[in-house]
C-alpha cells in the first residue's frame, strides 16, 4: 500500500512531464540537466561537502525533480544564489526552479509572479547572541547592532519586532549567511538574526557552540518551499507532485533502502 501511494504520486509527475507543452520541462530535457537555484551555503539545507558534492534538505528536492524528469538524480547544476539574486535568477530563466529556504509570501506570489509549489519546512525567525553579552531574551536587545541579510523577509520582521517593542537597533547588512556569521564572530554586530533552523545549524558548526545562545523568541512565521515561474503550469505540476511524493514517503517511512519491500 505504501509503495503504491508513492508510485502513484511519482507517476502523476511523470505523466504530467510527458504531456507538457513547450516550456521549462522541454528545456530541461533538451539540456539534459536541471538548473536548480540553492543558497550559497546553509548547513542542513544546502552546502557542498568536503568533496564538493551538494547535500541538504533543499538539495534533496532538486535531486528528486531531476530523478523524476531525467531519471538521474545527479543530472543537476546547482546554482548558488543570495537573497538579492535568487529571484532575478529564476525570473530570467538562469535557473529552472528555486529550492533555497525561501518564504512563501503574498508579494512574491502576486507581485513577483512566482508559484510556490508547496511547503517543505515551517520555520520562524530568531536571534543568536554571544553568551557573554548577558541577554536571555530578544526584548533585552535595545540599541543592539544586528547582522541581517538583505533582500529577505528577515529585514522586515526585524524592523517590525523592534518597533513593536519600542526598541532601537543598528542594522549591519550582509548578502549571505556566511558573511553574517563572519561579521558576527568578528564582533561587527551584537546579534545575528535569521531563521531559527539556520541559527541552530550555524551555532552547531562553531568552534565553541556553548559561547553562543539562540534566544527563545520566534518573531515570525516562515513557510519555506520550492518555487517556479508563474504561467508554466505543467512544470509547476511536475515540481509540486515530486515534492508531494517526498512528503508522503516521509510520512509512510518509505526510503530508497526499503522501497522494494513496501
Amino acid at each position: 500500500m505504501k509503495k503504491s501511494v508513492i508510485i502513484s504520486a511519482v507517476t502523476v509527475a511523470g505523466l504530467t512531464a510527458g504531456a507538457a507543452f513547450a516550456g521549462t520541462l522541454d528545456d530541461v530535457q533538451a539540456r539534459g540537466k536541471l538548473n536548480c537555484g540553492v543558497s550559497t551555503g546553509v548547513p542542513g539545507f544546502a552546502e557542498p561537502d568536503a568533496n564538493g558534492v551538494w547535500q541538504g534538505f533543499d538539495v534533496a528536492v532538486c535531486r528528486a525533480v531531476a530523478a523524476a524528469v531525467l531519471n538521474d538524480s545527479d543530472a543537476i547544476e546547482f546554482v548558488p544564489t543570495t537573497g538579492k539574486t535568487r529571484f532575478t535568477a529564476l525570473a530570467s530563466g538562469e535557473i529552472d526552479m528555486l529550492a533555497r529556504n525561501t518564504t512563501w509570501t503574498f508579494s512574491r506570489d502576486v507581485d513577483l509572479k512566482f508559484e510556490f509549489v508547496g511547503v517543505n519546512y515551517y520555520d520562524g525567525q530568531g536571534f543568536m547572541a554571544k553568551a557573554d553579552l548577558g541577554v536571555s531574551s530578544a526584548t533585552e536587545l535595545d540599541g543592539a547592532t544586528v547582522c541581517i541579510q538583505t533582500g529577505t523577509t528577515t529585514e522586515l520582521n526585524l524592523a517590525d519586532f523592534f518597533r513593536s517593542n519600542n526598541m532601537s537597533y543598528e542594522p549591519v547588512p550582509v548578502e549571505t549567511g556566511s558573511e553574517a556569521v563572519t561579521n558576527y564572530m568578528a564582533g561587527a554586530c551584537d546579534v545575528f538574526t535569521t531563521d531559527r533552523s539556520a541559527l541552530a545549524a550555524r551555532r552547531a558548526n562553531m568552534e565553541n557552540p556553548d559561547e553562543h545562545v539562540v534566544l527563545p523568541e520566534i518573531v515570525s512565521k516562515e513557510p519555506l518551499g520550492p518555487l517556479v515561474r508563474h504561467g508554466d503550469n505543467n512544470w509547476g505540476d511536475v515540481v509540486r507532485w515530486t515534492l508531494n511524493a517526498l512528503i508522503t514517503a516521509e510520512e509512510l517511512g518509505v526510503t530508497s533502502a526499503n522501497l522494494e519491500e513496501m
